[in-house]
Protein backbone atom coordinates (compact mmCIF):
# COMPACT_ATOMS: atom_id res chain seq x y z
CA UNK A 1 0.00 0.00 0.00
CA UNK A 2 1.30 3.77 -0.91
CA UNK A 3 1.95 5.46 2.31
CA UNK A 4 -0.45 7.38 3.26
CA UNK A 5 1.65 10.91 3.75
CA UNK A 6 5.15 11.99 2.79
CA UNK A 7 8.22 12.45 5.72
CA UNK A 8 10.14 15.50 6.10
CA UNK A 9 13.28 16.65 7.86
CA UNK A 10 12.18 19.49 10.82
CA UNK A 11 15.34 19.67 11.76
CA UNK A 12 18.91 18.93 10.16
CA UNK A 13 21.19 18.71 12.53
CA UNK A 14 24.40 17.36 10.86
CA UNK A 15 26.22 20.68 10.39
CA UNK A 16 25.15 22.63 13.52
CA UNK A 17 26.64 23.67 16.32
CA UNK A 18 25.74 21.47 18.67
CA UNK A 19 25.10 18.91 16.07
CA UNK A 20 22.33 16.21 16.82
CA UNK A 21 23.76 12.95 17.69
CA UNK A 22 21.52 9.70 16.57
CA UNK A 23 18.73 11.18 18.28
CA UNK A 24 16.33 8.19 19.52
CA UNK A 25 14.04 9.55 22.02
CA UNK A 26 11.75 12.22 21.34
CA UNK A 27 9.72 14.87 23.13
CA UNK A 28 7.15 17.87 22.63
CA UNK A 29 7.35 20.72 25.11
CA UNK A 30 4.10 22.58 26.31
CA UNK A 31 5.69 25.74 24.35
CA UNK A 32 6.18 23.82 21.42
CA UNK A 33 9.88 23.12 21.11
CA UNK A 34 10.88 19.54 20.62
CA UNK A 35 13.59 17.59 22.58
CA UNK A 36 15.61 14.50 22.12
CA UNK A 37 18.26 12.97 23.19
CA UNK A 38 22.16 12.11 21.73
CA UNK A 39 24.35 8.95 22.05
CA UNK A 40 26.60 10.70 24.04
CA UNK A 41 24.32 11.83 26.64
CA UNK A 42 22.97 14.63 25.56
CA UNK A 43 19.57 16.05 25.65
CA UNK A 44 18.71 18.96 23.25
CA UNK A 45 16.51 21.57 22.89
CA UNK A 46 15.13 22.42 19.19
CA UNK A 47 12.86 25.89 19.32
CA UNK A 48 9.14 25.58 18.21
CA UNK A 49 9.93 26.96 14.39
CA UNK A 50 13.07 24.30 13.81
CA UNK A 51 15.65 27.07 13.27
CA UNK A 52 17.98 26.65 16.15
CA UNK A 53 19.12 23.59 18.54
CA UNK A 54 20.69 24.44 22.37
CA UNK A 55 22.24 21.49 24.27
CA UNK A 56 20.73 21.78 27.67
CA UNK A 57 22.16 19.07 29.84
CA UNK A 58 23.45 15.60 29.63
CA UNK A 59 24.19 12.51 31.29
CA UNK A 60 27.14 11.51 30.24
CA UNK A 61 25.65 7.99 28.68
CA UNK A 62 23.48 7.13 26.05
CA UNK A 63 20.06 8.64 26.20
CA UNK A 64 16.97 6.51 24.68
CA UNK A 65 13.53 7.64 25.37
CA UNK A 66 12.54 10.86 27.07
CA UNK A 67 9.15 12.00 28.57
CA UNK A 68 7.62 15.15 30.25
CA UNK A 69 5.50 15.19 33.57
CA UNK A 70 2.45 16.97 33.01
CA UNK A 71 3.71 20.15 35.20
CA UNK A 72 6.53 20.38 32.41
CA UNK A 73 8.99 20.54 35.38
CA UNK A 74 10.65 17.61 34.92
CA UNK A 75 12.05 15.19 31.81
CA UNK A 76 12.29 11.94 32.74
CA UNK A 77 15.36 10.19 30.62
CA UNK A 78 16.04 6.54 29.53
CA UNK A 79 20.28 6.02 29.45
CA UNK A 80 21.82 2.75 29.12
CA UNK A 81 25.57 4.11 28.90
CA UNK A 82 24.72 3.90 33.00
CA UNK A 83 21.63 2.32 33.35
CA UNK A 84 18.74 4.08 34.52
CA UNK A 85 16.29 6.95 34.74
CA UNK A 86 17.40 10.34 35.06
CA UNK A 87 15.87 13.31 35.75
CA UNK A 88 16.17 16.90 34.69
CA UNK A 89 15.15 19.62 36.53
CA UNK A 90 13.88 22.51 33.99
CA UNK A 91 14.38 25.11 36.12
CA UNK A 92 18.01 24.50 37.76
CA UNK A 93 19.03 22.50 34.55
CA UNK A 94 20.00 19.66 36.98
CA UNK A 95 20.53 16.19 36.05
CA UNK A 96 20.45 13.55 38.75
CA UNK A 97 20.06 9.15 38.72
CA UNK A 98 16.25 8.75 39.72
CA UNK A 99 16.49 5.35 39.51
CA UNK A 100 18.14 2.26 38.08
CA UNK A 101 15.75 -0.63 39.38
CA UNK A 102 13.38 -1.65 42.25
CA UNK A 103 11.77 -4.78 43.47
CA UNK A 104 15.61 -6.42 43.70
CA UNK A 105 16.47 -6.33 40.07
CA UNK A 106 18.53 -3.69 38.53
CA UNK A 107 17.61 -2.46 34.83
CA UNK A 108 19.77 -4.01 32.02
CA UNK A 109 18.24 -1.65 28.91
CA UNK A 110 16.19 0.99 30.39
CA UNK A 111 14.26 2.04 26.77
CA UNK A 112 10.96 4.69 27.66
CA UNK A 113 9.19 6.35 29.91
CA UNK A 114 5.67 7.20 29.89
CA UNK A 115 3.62 9.20 32.76
CA UNK A 116 0.17 8.82 33.85
CA UNK A 117 -2.03 11.15 34.98
CA UNK A 118 -0.89 10.92 38.77
CA UNK A 119 2.21 11.21 37.38
CA UNK A 120 3.28 8.03 37.72
CA UNK A 121 6.03 6.89 35.74
CA UNK A 122 6.14 3.36 33.89
CA UNK A 123 9.59 2.64 32.48
CA UNK A 124 10.52 -0.51 29.91
CA UNK A 125 13.59 -2.65 30.07
CA UNK A 126 14.51 -4.15 27.07
CA UNK A 127 15.88 -7.76 27.47
CA UNK A 128 17.11 -10.42 25.60
CA UNK A 129 15.28 -13.65 24.74
CA UNK A 130 18.17 -15.62 25.99
CA UNK A 131 18.29 -13.31 29.75
CA UNK A 132 14.87 -13.10 30.79
CA UNK A 133 13.68 -10.63 33.21
CA UNK A 134 10.64 -8.03 34.30
CA UNK A 135 9.43 -6.01 31.19
CA UNK A 136 8.01 -3.00 33.11
CA UNK A 137 8.74 -0.95 36.48
CA UNK A 138 6.30 1.55 37.60
CA UNK A 139 7.66 4.40 40.04
CA UNK A 140 5.82 7.17 42.07
CA UNK A 141 7.17 10.59 41.60
CA UNK A 142 8.69 10.69 45.08
CA UNK A 143 11.03 7.99 43.31
CA UNK A 144 9.51 4.72 45.16
CA UNK A 145 9.32 2.09 42.18
CA UNK A 146 8.15 -1.77 41.68
CA UNK A 147 8.28 -4.04 39.18
CA UNK A 148 4.71 -3.82 37.60
CA UNK A 149 5.06 -6.60 35.29
CA UNK A 150 7.39 -9.04 35.65
CA UNK A 151 6.57 -11.67 32.81
CA UNK A 152 9.07 -11.39 30.16
CA UNK A 153 8.70 -9.94 26.91
CA UNK A 154 10.34 -9.87 23.68
CA UNK A 155 12.65 -7.15 24.04
CA UNK A 156 10.13 -4.50 25.48
CA UNK A 157 10.85 -1.31 23.79
CA UNK A 158 8.63 1.82 23.40
CA UNK A 159 4.58 2.61 25.72
CA UNK A 160 2.11 4.19 25.12
CA UNK A 161 -1.10 4.57 27.95
CA UNK A 162 -4.32 4.19 26.33
CA UNK A 163 -5.80 7.66 26.33
CA UNK A 164 -8.43 5.99 28.90
CA UNK A 165 -5.53 4.29 30.62
CA UNK A 166 -6.99 1.24 31.55
CA UNK A 167 -4.44 -0.10 29.60
CA UNK A 168 -0.67 0.32 28.85
CA UNK A 169 0.42 -0.30 25.68
CA UNK A 170 4.12 -1.90 24.94
CA UNK A 171 5.87 -2.57 21.78
CA UNK A 172 7.84 -6.09 21.44
CA UNK A 173 10.56 -5.51 19.20
CA UNK A 174 11.31 -9.34 18.63
CA UNK A 175 7.63 -10.23 18.59
CA UNK A 176 8.08 -8.42 16.91
CA UNK A 177 4.30 -6.90 17.67
CA UNK A 178 2.62 -4.35 19.73
CA UNK A 179 1.22 -5.72 23.61
CA UNK A 180 -1.59 -4.59 25.50
CA UNK A 181 -1.49 -5.18 29.21
CA UNK A 182 -4.41 -3.94 31.26
CA UNK A 183 -4.42 -1.65 34.41
CA UNK A 184 -6.25 -2.95 37.15
CA UNK A 185 -8.51 -0.94 39.19
CA UNK A 186 -5.88 -1.23 42.06
CA UNK A 187 -3.11 -0.35 39.67
CA UNK A 188 -1.57 -3.57 39.11
CA UNK A 189 -1.14 -5.42 35.70
CA UNK A 190 -3.47 -7.50 34.22
CA UNK A 191 -4.03 -9.69 31.39
CA UNK A 192 -2.23 -9.61 28.49
CA UNK A 193 -3.18 -9.48 24.71
CA UNK A 194 -1.31 -9.16 21.11
CA UNK A 195 -2.74 -6.15 19.55
CA UNK A 196 -0.90 -6.44 16.49
CA UNK A 197 1.61 -8.78 14.59
CA UNK A 198 4.30 -7.02 13.01
CA UNK A 199 6.61 -9.85 10.72
CA UNK A 200 9.10 -8.02 8.82
CA UNK A 201 9.72 -5.17 10.90
CA UNK A 202 11.42 -4.18 13.84
CA UNK A 203 9.11 -1.55 15.87
CA UNK A 204 10.64 0.52 17.98
CA UNK A 205 8.66 3.35 19.51
CA UNK A 206 4.69 4.27 19.66
CA UNK A 207 2.67 7.09 20.43
CA UNK A 208 -1.42 7.47 20.56
CA UNK A 209 -2.32 10.06 17.51
CA UNK A 210 -4.78 13.20 17.95
CA UNK A 211 -7.01 10.47 15.88
CA UNK A 212 -6.98 8.35 18.55
CA UNK A 213 -5.22 5.61 16.52
CA UNK A 214 -1.74 4.28 17.40
CA UNK A 215 1.56 4.82 15.38
CA UNK A 216 4.55 2.37 15.05
CA UNK A 217 7.89 4.01 14.93
CA UNK A 218 9.66 1.12 12.84
CA UNK A 219 13.58 0.78 13.44
CA UNK A 220 13.30 -1.47 10.20
CA UNK A 221 12.38 -1.20 7.76
CA UNK A 222 12.40 3.02 7.82
CA UNK A 223 8.37 3.50 8.28
CA UNK A 224 5.92 4.16 10.45
CA UNK A 225 2.84 2.71 10.58
CA UNK A 226 -0.22 2.94 12.51
CA UNK A 227 -3.10 0.35 13.53
CA UNK A 228 -6.71 0.89 12.66
CA UNK A 229 -9.13 0.03 15.44
CA UNK A 230 -9.22 -3.88 14.70
CA UNK A 231 -5.52 -3.97 15.12
CA UNK A 232 -4.77 -3.81 11.23
CA UNK A 233 -1.39 -1.55 10.18
CA UNK A 234 -1.27 0.39 7.68
CA UNK A 235 1.71 2.53 6.05
CA UNK A 236 1.82 6.45 6.90
CA UNK A 237 5.12 7.01 6.05
CA UNK A 238 7.77 5.11 4.31
CA UNK A 239 11.35 5.80 3.29
CA UNK A 240 13.07 2.94 1.10
CA UNK A 241 16.50 5.09 0.64
CA UNK A 242 16.60 5.76 4.10
CA UNK A 243 17.14 9.03 4.19
CA UNK A 244 13.96 11.34 5.60
CA UNK A 245 13.18 8.39 7.51
CA UNK A 246 16.31 6.52 9.00
CA UNK A 247 15.55 3.98 11.61
CA UNK A 248 13.15 5.61 13.10
CA UNK A 249 12.36 5.03 16.79
CA UNK A 250 10.62 7.19 19.35
CA UNK A 251 7.81 9.75 18.05
CA UNK A 252 5.31 12.70 19.55
CA UNK A 253 2.80 14.72 18.28
CA UNK A 254 2.44 18.39 18.66
CA UNK A 255 -1.44 19.04 17.49
CA UNK A 256 -1.80 17.22 14.05
CA UNK A 257 2.06 16.80 13.19
CA UNK A 258 4.32 13.89 14.22
CA UNK A 259 7.95 14.35 15.34
CA UNK A 260 10.19 11.34 14.54
CA UNK A 261 13.44 10.48 16.09
CA UNK A 262 16.31 8.97 13.58
CA UNK A 263 18.51 6.58 15.13
CA UNK A 264 20.50 6.21 11.70
CA UNK A 265 21.10 9.85 11.36
CA UNK A 266 21.78 13.33 12.41
CA UNK A 267 18.15 15.20 12.06
CA UNK A 268 14.28 15.28 13.61
CA UNK A 269 11.85 14.59 10.47
CA UNK A 270 8.10 15.23 11.05
CA UNK A 271 5.07 14.41 9.13
CA UNK A 272 1.49 16.19 8.79
CA UNK A 273 -1.65 13.97 9.37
Amino acid sequence: MAPLTEARVFFDGLFTSPRLDHPEGVAVHPDGSVWCGGEAGQIFRIDPDGKNVEQVATTNGFVLGIAFDHAAEHLYICDIGHPGVFRLDLASGEVSLFADGAGGHRFVNPNYPVIDAQGRIYVSDSRQLDEPGPAVFRYEPDGKGEVWDERPMAFANGLALAPDEASLYVVESFLPGITRVEIRADGSAGDRATVAELPGTVPDGIAFGPDGLLYVGCYEPSTVLRLTPEGRPETVAHDLTAHTLCHPTNLAFRGTTAYVANLGRWHISAFDL
